[in-house]
């Protein structure tokens, strides 16, 4: 065999047995006639040791080691005499009688170490030896652990876990597919699954009442550092349900997982939040709640001033950054410029500086200093703040407000990784009107019903009154983030046509893309409902960590290239002409 225990497991009671230990060297060095060298696995880290007692040809073969060297060690375990706490196998070290390299290395192309010297992109491109890395092992670590706990979890509550196709139908409603053509079928695609959403509703159609499954999913758009173009989810569905069950035992579960996984606890009931007060309040439907700062309307108080920025718009927001009314000019300067970039959007910044010896504003040629200190008494401020104030249409407005008091909340060290702030949010709008192509779009996806009180609603043919139904969906956020999300689902046929009627779906249409769903619940569809909970994103939170590049074993660049395998690639002529396919890439 070529080892007895793994690099991480020896311990002081294990002094005088004989083992036999293989792994990659991390280091060597020499002191005197003495050699150490740390012999690594990713179990952990062991020392052994050479000296003038080991046979000749162990010492020989130490002289020739390398970082990265795949060895094996065979030797008796001995009390260090310099020992070393921060390692759990720091007590002991192997006094070798046989060395073997099983094989060499070249000299990796940066450090194999928890800080690394190496770029993000030289390591993508060597991310097998980057997986070496602590950090990463820790992550797929806390990944592996946290699917086994929903696994867990999920049996406990009659669940089964049950596969569904990855070559499916394209309905690009929502975001971009991935496409495979059939080589058997010419002229015709698969599509990758953006979700298993409809297949999770036909298993509610055949009685399986409880479904759940850590699917891979695939979504053909635009990457961010929560965001790639494979991803997984942790995938439910439930029959005979509403809302509020659904609530419960997904709570229940994250409940499951913090305790478990991260050792916390918390509340054991999370707030809940409408989509409208989010908006009111955070600028998001994906609040941070772990700090104030929330937004204040404030235009009653300061149009008819003169102030022609101010009169000129419907909504005029604000919020109260605490501590902030020393901010020099230069600093707020740098702020007005940093709402003005594209990913913000503002034409502008005002602000109002509460101090001890009173009000600073740089509209107070406008403004009475007691206007001025109403409108900071209403966004919360006290002696010390900055209130800074947005303007514009109203939900725009309050967007970028809310992109604003994160960056002061980074700016500010108020969101913390280690404090965890879940909550609900409920009660979306079902519809999104588009101007430009004057139609309404389902929020969530096409399959999410309306809340039962606003049915007569659904069924007006006036835009205002469709602008008003909310949807029975429901999204689970974390510091910020949205895990996960999920809804109530359409499960009558009328219903169901209702929906792809104000979406501008023709009956033909839905027929060819949805026809296999909507005959499906003409055969007693049950009433359900679920969500899908994005498994990356979890495992990064939970991992304090925002990006979830770590905790995927071999994940994509920001322009969706995995630089490792160099893809996508080109396939060759054979392969085109075998599939039907012509390039116009080049012309």
């Amino acid at each position: 065999m070529y080892r007895s225990h793994n690099c991480g497991e020896l311990r002081i009671g294990d002094i005088g047995r004989s083992v036999t230990l293989a792994g990659w060297v991390q280091k060597a060095r020499k002191m005197g006639g003495i050699s150490f060298i740390d012999i690594r696995d990713r179990y952990g880290i062991t020392q052994l040791r050479v000296d003038e007692s080991c046979p000749a040809s162990v010492a020989e073969v130490s002289s020739s080691l390398g970082r990265e060297y795949v060895i094996q060690a065979t030797g008796v375990v001995e009390e260090r005499q310099s020992k070393n706490e921060k390692l759990d196998t720091g007590d002991i070290e192997i006094r070798l009688t046989e060395l073997k390299v099983l094989n060499a290395s070249q000299t990796p192309p940066f450090t194999i170490e928890d800080v690394s010297d190496g770029g993000e992109e030289l390591r993508a491109k060597y991310r097998y030896l980057d997986l070496r890395r602590n950090p990463l092992k820790k992550a797929l670590m806390l990944r592996h652990r946290m699917a086994v706990e929903v696994r867990n979890y999920l049996d406990r509550q009659g669940f089964l876990e049950i596969e569904t196709p990855f070559l499916i139908k394209s309905t690009p409603e929502g975001a971009r597919d991935f496409v495979v053509p059939s080589r058997m079928n010419p002229g015709e695609f698969y599509a990758l699954p953006q979700s298993p959403q409809t297949f999770k509703q036909l298993l509610m159609v055949a009685g399986y009442d409880r479904y759940f499954q850590i699917v891979r999913c695939f979504r053909d758009e635009d990457l961010r550092a929560d965001r790639q173009p494979e991803f997984t989810q942790i995938d439910c569905e439930m029959s005979f349900v509403e809302q509020e069950d659904v609530l419960n035992l997904f709570e229940g579960m994250m409940r499951h997982l913090f305790k478990e996984v991260c050792g916390v606890d918390i509340a054991p009931k999370l707030p809940r939040m409408t989509w409208f007060e989010a908006m009111d309040r955070y600028g998001s439907d994906k609040p941070d709640i772990r700090f104030g700062m929330d937004i204040s309307e404030v235009t009653s108080l300061v149009q008819g001033n003169g102030f022609s920025v101010f009169d000129s718009v419907p909504y005029v927001g604000a919020i109260a950054v605490p501590g902030a009314a020393e901010y020099t000019r230069k600093q707020l300067d740098e702020l007005t410029e940093w709402v003005k970039r594209p990913q913000v959007g503002a034409k502008g910044l005002v602000y109002i500086k509460v101090n001890e010896d009173g009000i600073k504003s740089s509209i107070d040629k406008f403004y009475s200093p007691e206007q001025l200190q109403a409108v900071a008494s209403k966004a919360g401020a006290k002696i010390g703040d900055l209130v800074l104030l947005l303007c514009g249409q109203k939900r725009k407005t309050q967007t970028q407000l809310g992109v604003l008091r994160i960056e002061m909340g980074n700016r500010l060290g108020l969101r913390d990784p280690k404090v965890f702030a879940p909550l609900w949010i409920v009660d979306f709008p079902l519809l999104e009107w588009d101007d430009e192509t004057q139609r309404f779009y389902a929020m969530h996806h096409p399959f999410t019903a309306p809340k039962p009180e606003h049915l007569k609603l659904f069924y007006s043919d006036r835009k205002e009154d469709l602008e008003q139904v909310c949807a029975n969906a429901y999204d689970f956020v974390l510091n910020g983030t949205e895990l996960g999300g999920g809804s109530i689902r359409i499960h009558e046929a009328d219903v169901q046509q209702r929906m792809f009627d104000v979406l501008g779906i023709s009956r033909e249409d839905a027929e060819y893309k949805f026809g296999f769903i909507i005959n499906a619940f003409k055969f007693g569809a049950p009433p359900h409902g679920g969500l899908a909970f994005g498994f990356d994103r979890v495992c990064a939170l939970f991992g304090g960590q925002e990006t979830i590049r770590d905790f995927i074993a071999f994940p994509k660049n920001n322009v969706g290239r995995d630089v490792m395998l160099d893809a996508p690639s080109r396939i060759d002529d054979a392969q085109m002409d075998e599939l039907f396919l012509k390039s116009t890439a080049n012309e």
